[in-house]
């Protein structure tokens, strides 16, 4: 049997086995609130009444869902833009890592949500503290995953580069980056997580819009249905963005694989 074949005949299965998941998940919840008078329908509202919210909220939705989008990609752009290439340079110098490494030790672990009633005091705007928050949780993981590539490239091949008169920049363009990659993009997966924890954060503490301020201002009202239904929402974008995210992963990652 082929590896398409092989890995045909998973997904089929895969996709299969997580509807039925899904809609078992969906069939306790409809039964639990319609069927069963075991919860309280002012806490626990029943999927039909949630999914007459999703349509009536539709256009909310959309709204929050671009501002949401556009706080995550400004704050991920700029930890992408700075974590990879100090990443290269830190974990391609040996001497610049040993000196960096406490650095890295005492800042990294500090949860970034820490920073947000800092970052709100100090910055101009709430859009600016958030970009800050959300670049500060998507720098470390996607930092400390690039130098942790670069330092488990082989020897052997730095010094074949070395060898042939390859330049400092193709070196790492051409052979210290490629053979980061896969470091890299499992820090990215990280990353992403962390920013869209930071970023509902950061909706629901000083927001007029967005994912996070849907389900907290809603919440302040107890409006519970519509709150299950900004989750909902919320689930469902990250689903779809880490879906999207693994199909970035498997594309350049082609070589990773066939090579193993």
């Amino acid at each position: 049997m082929t590896g398409r074949d092989m890995s045909g005949g998973d997904g089929g299965q895969t996709w299969r086995d997580r509807l039925l998941i899904l809609a078992a998940i969906f069939l306790a919840w409809a039964l639990a609130t319609n069927a069963v008078d075991i919860l309280d329908p002012f806490l626990f509202p029943a999927p039909q009444k949630v999914a007459r919210l999703l349509w009536e909220d539709a256009s909310v939705f959309g709204k929050s869902i671009v501002s949401s989008v556009y706080l995550l990609a400004s704050g991920l752009f700029l930890a992408v833009a700075t974590a990879i290439p100090l990443g290269l340079v830190v974990g391609w110098q040996r001497r610049l890592h040993r000196a960096i490494e406490p650095v890295t030790n005492l800042l990294g672990p500090i949860p970034p949500i820490v920073y947000i009633p800092y970052a709100i005091a100090l910055l101009p705007t709430f859009t600016a503290s958030s970009v800050f928050v959300i670049f500060i949780g998507a720098f470390w993981p996607l930092f400390i995953n690039t130098v942790a590539g670069v330092q488990s490239v082989e020897r052997g091949l730095v010094d074949s580069a070395r060898t042939l008169g390859v330049s400092r920049w193709d070196l790492l363009t051409r052979v210290l980056f490629p053979g980061a990659m896969p470091h890299i993009l499992s820090g990215g997966s990280i990353s992403l997580v962390m920013a869209f924890i930071l970023l509902t954060a950061a909706e629901m503490i000083g927001a007029t819009s967005g994912l996070g301020w849907y389900v907290k201002y809603f919440s302040d009202f107890a409006d519970y249905s519509r709150v299950v239904a900004g989750i909902v929402v919320i689930g469902a974008v990250v689903l779809l963005l880490m879906t999207v995210y693994r199909r970035l992963t498997d594309h350049l990652l082609r070589w990773h694989r066939i090579r193993h």
